[in-house]
């Protein structure tokens, strides 16, 4: 008997900036899903559109704009608990949304020592706090969200949670955050994150062991970005991103971003690791102005259908979505 896809991995490529959060909110309205669980910390922010208005949301998941949809915070997860409940007054999902227990918390002394640090600042650090706290929890000294008052209506187990709606055939998203380029372990070290970034990283933050996983939904965008120090092979001059119309600034921290090309090796490494078994590309209307808001894949000039079979011939992953608009409904899918 075929068992139906009930949960999938969303997972970044590149240095993050990939479109998750369009991704993810396209999702939200297209499957229904009954749960999405977001991991990682308060140092990635997921844009949404949505009815006009635009969210830049660093804690609450993307995937809000479905209001049957539960919203969960692994127990991997690193809390900032003021900017939690900032977002959930935005969102209003304050009667939906669970924080595991035994999530860290990111508390002020943290976010000072990531803006004083040298050697941080160096790396490029968004300076949440975020390497401090992670330092702390791996020592055993860090507070907990379970210790947090401000937290106890929201606390649950949320490995508990998540796999008694599997059990159930209820349809989940791990929401990752950040990308494969960013990993401690499979990105461009020193300047990387304080965690893995990889989809395997994203099941165990959320409690969700591999093989209960459908399908990796690997996220690239259709020419990379990436913030802060490090390498980026290709990279463009400011001037020549702001020609091209690549220029953009991080929806979290208000820092610009730098440009290059879309690199193929790259985007078959992050399938690779991410043992991906689909993907999305994201902002094809700003290669291909003329594509911009295509919901038919036959619609799609010729040099863009090429890409897309450029990226599928070199990582062997099919592109089930493609983004051609900032709307969550802005999509080409291919999926059957």
């Amino acid at each position: 008997m075929v068992k139906d896809l009930t949960c999938i991995v969303v997972a970044g490529a590149f240095w993050g900036d990939e479109g998750k959060g369009k991704i993810i909110s396209y999702l939200a309205l297209k499957d229904k899903p009954d749960l999405c669980i977001r991991t990682g910390s308060v140092n990635a922010a997921h844009t949404i559109y949505f009815q006009g208005k635009r969210y830049a949301l660093h804690m609450v998941p993307g995937a809000f704009i479905n209001p049957e949809c539960r919203l969960l915070l692994g127990a991997g997860s690193n809390i900032h608990v003021e900017q939690l409940l900032k977002e959930i007054e935005l969102t209003g999902v304050e009667n939906r949304l669970g924080v595991d227990k035994q999530a860290s918390v990111i508390e002020e002394k943290h976010s000072i020592q990531d803006k004083t640090s040298a050697h941080l600042k160096g790396i490029g650090t968004t300076g949440w706090g975020v390497g401090p706290a992670i330092e702390e929890r791996v020592r055993r000294t860090a507070k907990l969200a379970k210790d947090i008052p401000e937290l106890k209506p929201y606390l649950t187990d949320v490995a508990e949670e998540v796999n008694q709606a599997l059990d159930a055939n209820k349809k989940v998203i791990l929401e990752g955050t950040q990308g494969l380029m960013l990993s401690l372990f499979h990105g461009t070290y020193p300047y990387v994150t304080g965690r893995d970034t990889s989809a395997a990283a994203i099941c165990s933050e959320a409690g969700v062991g591999p093989t209960r996983i459908d399908h990796v939904l690997l996220v690239y965008k259709s020419f990379m970005t990436r913030v802060g120090a490090g390498p980026l092979p290709g990279e463009l001059s400011r001037e020549e991103a702001i020609k091209r119309g690549w220029f953009e600034i991080a929806a979290g921290t208000g820092r610009e971003r730098r440009s290059a090309p879309f690199d193929f090796e790259l985007a078959r490494k992050a399938a690779k690791i991410n043992s991906a078994t689909q993907a999305a590309v994201t902002k094809l209307d700003v290669l291909y102005p003329s594509c911009k808001g295509v919901r038919n894949y036959d619609e799609l000039p010729a040099e863009a259908k090429s890409f897309i079979t450029e990226i599928e011939n070199y990582t062997g992953v099919q592109v089930v979505l493609i983004g051609t608009g900032p709307e969550p409904l802005d999509i080409v899918d291919r999926r059957n």
